[in-house]
């Protein structure tokens, strides 16, 4: 029987919340966990063994099968952690405030499922690309007494292929409507940056607000006005409003030579 990390009965009893995992799983995952807690270098999978103190007495096989062959469902690990989240830190009927985003985890290798070149929002220079795994993520913002600032909390996440499948806004809309049924009683405000706009976004649930920037060329219209009962096909959108400015670009002439 190999042995099993010391887990702090604070952390646990948290971790056994969550209610996504059967027992021998559990013990995995805490320990994962707690490395993941206690490693100052990289939290690869490694990594996390590393910070728990189990390179060396467990097989680095059971740590990898959690992820590729365990029986749980991450989605709903996210939202089993959005509801502790909300019972623990957010006062009853406060609306949540949410953000969207997505990340590039950089990976070398040639045979990592997903990974592609991309956009990185984090490199440097004039082509901010970089190799690796690219996951959009949803966050609940908190306030915490101990912090002088809000805190985004993350607690679900997709992976995005580019060119394959879902766009970045449809995979953003799903992880939203999932979360708004889960907390149909509280009002969602979510926000994003102005990569996330789009069609997905129009059958969000009533309790949903979700604001963006809006591009640059956007034509603004009222919304569509009710059916009128006469034949043909009703009006998809309202009368026009004011177009945003087009940005002006300043040409600087130079005298040759």
């Amino acid at each position: 029987m190999l042995p099993d990390p010391t887990v702090p009965p604070s952390l646990l009893g948290l971790l056994a919340k969550l209610g996504t995992f059967t027992a021998p799983s559990l013990r995995t995952f805490a320990a994962l966990v707690t490395g993941l807690v206690a490693q100052t270098g990289k939290r690869t999978v490694t990594g996390m063994l590393t910070g728990a103190g189990l390179a060396r007495s467990w097989p680095h096989d059971r740590a990898h099968s959690f992820f590729s062959k365990a029986s749980w469902n991450p989605d709903l690990l996210g939202i089993c952690l959005s509801h502790v989240i909300v019972r623990t830190l957010l006062p009853e009927s406060t609306a949540l405030t949410m953000g969207v985003d997505d990340t590039l985890f950089k990976r070398p290798g040639r045979k990592v499922f997903g990974a592609a070149w991309q956009h990185d929002g984090a490199a440097k220079g004039l082509h901010p690309v970089g190799r690796g795994t690219c996951f959009v993520v949803l966050v609940i913002v908190v306030t915490l007494p101990f912090c002088s600032r809000p805190v985004a909390l993350p607690v679900m996440a997709r992976l995005w292929r580019p060119k394959q499948g879902q766009s970045k806004v449809e995979i953003a809309a799903s992880m939203i409507r999932l979360l708004a049924v889960c907390h149909h009683q509280r009002r969602l405000h979510v926000v994003a940056d102005a990569a996330y706009h789009g069609k997905a976004l129009r059958d969000l649930r009533d309790n949903v607000t979700f604001t963006t920037r809006l591009p640059a060329n956007a034509a603004l219209y009222d919304l569509a006005p009710p059916p009128t009962g006469r034949r043909g096909r009703p009006a998809l959108k309202g009368a026009p409003g004011h177009p945003r400015p087009a940005r002006r670009h300043r040409h600087v002439h130079r005298s040759p030579g």
